[in-house]
């Protein structure tokens, strides 16, 4: 995904590969992918750790096109419900993380600037979870109230 306000692509420039056949070295069934996803959510991983888990011990490059499902989709269907987006929530901790700095360093216009991006990121990913259901109706951003949800 292209970054928001710079419109260049991560650290390396790198696109996903394009692929929509699952990959013939994957050993493991959809039901096993499945079970394993279950079994690393429930031990605490985030689902970005769980991807990265499942590609370097397990040899899956991408959940999508091995079960056909999203993670989330996946965690969905055997009845784990994610209170919050994982993407959301780590925007929120940043965001949290800087307005601490800001208390304490009243000049840093950069990190104001900084700030002030992120809370974009977030008010539009609200946006867009709103719409599709994820959070519900009304939800929106204040600072106070993801220092509450972040634990801050």
């Amino acid at each position: 995904m292209a970054r928001m306000h710079a419109r260049r692509r991560g650290k390396s420039s790198s696109k996903k590969p394009y692929r929509t056949a699952r990959p013939e070295w994957v050993e493991l069934d959809n039901s096993d992918i499945e079970n394993l996803i279950v079994d690393l959510y429930n031990k605490g991983y985030s689902t970005s750790r769980i991807g990265i888990e499942l590609r370097d011990l397990h040899g899956i490059p991408d959940v999508k096109t091995a079960v056909g499902m999203s993670m989330y989709d996946i965690l969905e269907k055997k009845g784990i419900k994610m209170e919050y987006p994982e993407d959301i929530m780590n925007l929120m901790r940043k965001a949290v993380r800087m307005h601490r700095h800001m208390t304490l360093n009243h000049k840093d216009v950069h990190n104001k600037r900084q700030l002030q991006l992120t809370e974009a990121k977030i008010r539009r990913l609200a946006r867009y979870y709103v719409r599709s259901g994820v959070l519900p109706e009304g939800w929106a951003y204040k600072l106070h109230t993801a220092k509450l949800i972040v634990g801050d």
